[in-house]
């Protein structure tokens, strides 16, 4: 029998997995942006709420938890309204290679969230990232657009892990979803009502959409956003943070798969992607090892 560790370690990477697969659904998918995320968002928390239903679970929270729920359901919305129209200008390959730029981000705003002083190896790991989209730019400059969108999205995915973290070790992952993803349906929703953008146009989807779609509020959203703070419970950060950096390897694979001639890129965009996703598994292994040797050194102290 395997124990809980090797199981979350697995179904971490099936997680990861279905994250790269979230980019090829995004192609697939002949919605603009901000109906995808809209369709995205409503039909998962359908889902939930069916869970919910199914488990007889409160859903109760204070007013004041809530606010920051829809906040921050906000936040990753706005993290998906970019990552897909980035998709949508550019292609998946330079979405996910310019997406995974985000744990530096994450770098640089924890600092400022947790009143931490900024680390010099994460400063130069930053400019070796810097580099590595400067190749993107110079050899994929036609796709400047779709890099400026990702790189956006990816700062707001780093906005949302960093404001998030604390939440996720404190209160149950399927109500924080719930309410996140609600605040997300919300706030796009009104905007939606503002602009008249609600039409009988807006509701008339191709086959193919619903199926897609369904996939990727279930399977993708739903079921992936829950289990992702599930299995944190039994693994290290430094465990998920390496293995969520392999979300750009497995879409960029997935979509010269599936998309072929289209996601062929450039020599120089995938040198400067493998510089990108080595440096920020560098930072990871770093940042492990230094934890470690200041425990380690704490310990002889004592």
């Amino acid at each position: 029998m395997l124990n809980d560790n090797i199981k979350s370690y697995l179904h971490l990477h099936l997680i990861v997995f279905i994250w790269g697969f979230t980019a090829i659904l995004g192609e697939l998918i002949s919605l603009d942006a901000l109906p995808l995320v809209w369709f995205r968002m409503i039909m998962a928390v359908g889902f939930i709420v069916i869970y919910f239903l199914f488990k007889k679970q409160s859903l109760f929270i204070s007013k004041k938890l809530l606010l920051l729920f829809l906040f921050l359901g906000l936040v990753i919305a706005l993290h998906w309204l970019t990552f897909f129209k980035a998709i949508k200008v550019s292609n998946v390959s330079v979405t996910l290679a310019c997406l995974s730029t985000g744990a530096f981000f994450t770098s640089f705003l924890e600092p400022i969230f947790y009143k931490r002083r900024i680390v010099w190896y994460e400063v130069l790991f930053g400019l070796v990232v810097v580099f590595g989209l400067y190749i993107i730019f110079n050899f994929e400059g036609d796709y400047y657009l779709g890099i400026v969108l990702a790189l956006t999205s990816a700062f707001l995915s780093a906005l949302f892990s960093v404001l998030n973290g604390k939440l996720a070790q404190k209160y149950d992952p399927t109500v924080i979803s719930f309410y996140e993803l609600s605040g997300g349906v919300l706030c796009f929703s009104i905007y939606l009502l503002f602009t008249n953008s609600f039409s009988a146009e807006f509701f008339t989807l191709q086959p193919s959409d619903w199926m897609y779609l369904i996939i990727l509020s279930s399977i993708c959203t739903a079921y992936a956003f829950i289990a992702s703070v599930k299995v944190m419970k039994f693994l290290s950060p430094y465990t998920v943070m390496l293995t969520i950096n392999l979300e750009p390897v497995y879409g960029i694979i997935l979509a010269l798969l599936i998309f072929k001639e289209k996601e062929q890129m450039s020599s120089g965009f995938y040198l400067g992607a493998v510089i990108i996703v080595v440096t920020v598994i560098l930072n990871g292994i770093v940042k492990y090892y230094l934890k470690r040797r200041a425990i380690a050194k704490k310990v002889n102290l004592g």
